[in-house]
């Protein structure tokens, strides 16, 4: 297993990322809720794994912008 640093906008976010038994790399975090990515290599598994932090990362803040605004 590799435990690497990426940064996402404005934020760091550690992921673990280990090669499967068929090959293919599959990144996580406990940083970012939900945040899994899986690739045919370790650049493209981390390119994947910034990509789906962001969506991820925007949909909670987009998540917490209506809450404060009493919109659910």
């Amino acid at each position: 297993m590799r435990v690497s640093m990426l940064n996402v906008g404005e934020q760091v976010v550690r992921i673990r990322i280990e090669k499967l038994p068929e090959g293919i790399f599959l990144a996580a975090s406990d940083d970012i809720q939900g945040l899994v990515a899986q690739g045919r290599t370790i650049a493209e598994a981390i390119e994947i794994t910034r990509d789906v932090s962001r969506k991820l990362l925007e949909a909670q803040s987009n998540r917490n912008t209506e809450g404060s605004n009493g919109v659910r």
